[in-house]
């Protein structure tokens, strides 16, 4: 494990400080990611965009003047065991902010054994800062007071984009394909029920869940799709799981749209490109093209300092929340962070946003994308110096994919 500190230059006293006079204080967050194994280049990407807003924030005082952030990092390697001990030795360091975003199998783990950790140790409670896992049940039957997400869940996602396909009414025919594993199945699922409440009237002529990275060729699936007459695919594909379904599909001659929730995942904007995709549309909560033009020197600083592009957003929304929430809190301990938390709304990288109070999932705006050229006019930026990037082409409001929660929150007295 290393340290990376990451501004400790005091900052100008505006008069607003934490406890009404400023102070010098540093507010630590344990990385705990796989910075070994096959996807660490993921986990270096999100620790350099995790290092970068939390220096902006730093320079920019979003937390107030005095309040600095350091990172100390802990390989998980993607492993729930190998992550829950590494929250021990963070706890034994006296960290008391976790950072932990690649593998909602991980992220459960980590709010089992931070729900034990508290309870056992007031005084000295841990929260868990969730930028993109994504499943369903952490903000359902596995909330917890000490874990907040900042990414939309799958089934919000999943929502978000049947509620764009409902709205298609020459649309009668779907077939889904997805990757064999918890989050693929529940894409998978959540799709199907919402279209049978919102368009029972469309059929889904396929639904085909496959091994995880371990597909080479999915010519045989894109006959299947073929023969079925399915007028549109929909995927939660991501990785060489997308970019090799997308080659297929274009290798075959498929015409049909592709709908997904991860073309802007690393590698796959270089493969769609390769490919010379151009009926592929993606689900996403945020735009460069759309959202992002105020953001321009802040993404160009990025892609100058890491030469990748600043597509980790949620992380951003997750500092301006939380600095917000230490704002309001005028304090940087953890429960009085959380629950200042609750309920705050801030302008996010993509507009308002909301923590919401019930279960502490982020309530956002979605939106449905274009694969497309840059023309310099809809698509500006382009992702991974390909000359393409995605084209909005329609908004999901965020009432639209606010689901119900089952939470029931235990909170501290």
């Amino acid at each position: 494990m290393k340290k990376i500190v990451m501004l400790t230059t005091a900052l100008t006293i505006l008069g607003l400080g934490i406890t009404g006079h400023a102070r010098a204080e540093t507010v630590k967050i344990a990385f705990i990611d796989p910075l070994s194994g096959p996807i660490a280049g993921l986990a270096e990407q999100e620790l350099n965009t995790l290092n970068f807003v939390l220096d902006t924030a730093t320079r920019e005082g979003w937390a107030g003047p005095g309040i600095t952030f350091e990172v100390v990092t802990f390989d998980g390697k993607g492993s729930p065991q190998e992550s829950t001990q590494q929250l021990k030795n963070a706890a034994d360091q006296g960290l008391r902010y976790v950072f932990q975003s690649l593998s909602s199998a991980v992220g459960l783990a980590l709010i089992d054994a931070i729900n034990k950790y508290n309870e056992r140790n007031p005084g000295k409670e841990m929260v868990y800062l969730n930028p993109t896992n994504t499943a369903p049940e952490m903000t359902n039957e596995k909330c917890s007071f000490w874990h907040f997400r900042f990414d939309s869940n799958t089934d919000t996602k999943s929502a978000g984009l049947a509620s764009f396909l409902a709205r298609d009414k020459s649309l009668k025919k779907i077939y889904q394909i997805n990757m064999n594993y918890p989050t693929g199945q529940g894409y998978s699922r959540s799709i199907r029920e919402n279209l049978k409440q919102s368009r029972p009237d469309i059929e889904i002529v396929g639904d085909d869940l496959h091994q995880m990275m371990q597909v080479k060729d999915f010519s045989p699936y894109i006959s299947k799709i073929k023969a079925s007459g399915a007028q549109a695919v929909v995927t939660g594909n991501w990785g060489a799981d997308l970019n090799l379904l997308v080659k297929a599909a274009k290798d075959a001659g498929l015409k049909e749209p592709i709908y997904g929730v991860n073309a802007q995942g690393p590698g796959s904007p270089t493969a769609l490109a390769a490919a010379n995709i151009d009926n592929l549309y993606n689900l996403m909560a945020w735009n460069a093209n759309d959202d992002a033009k105020g953001f321009k020197p802040m993404m160009t600083a990025f892609k100058e300092k890491y030469k990748i592009d600043f597509s980790i957003f949620p992380t951003y929304n997750m500092i301006r929340l939380v600095s917000a929430a230490i704002v309001k809190a005028k304090s940087t301990d953890p429960v009085a962070v959380a629950r200042a938390l609750e309920g705050l709304k801030v302008k996010g990288i993509n507009g308002d946003i909301e923590m919401r109070k019930d279960d502490h999932q982020i309530i956002q705006p979605q939106e449905i994308m274009a694969w497309a050229k840059v023309d310099g006019k809809d698509v500006v930026y382009d992702l991974e110096n390909t000359g393409y990037g995605f084209k909005t082409i329609d908004k999901v409001d965020p009432a639209t994919s606010s689901l119900p929660t089952t939470c029931q929150m235990k909170r501290p007295s």
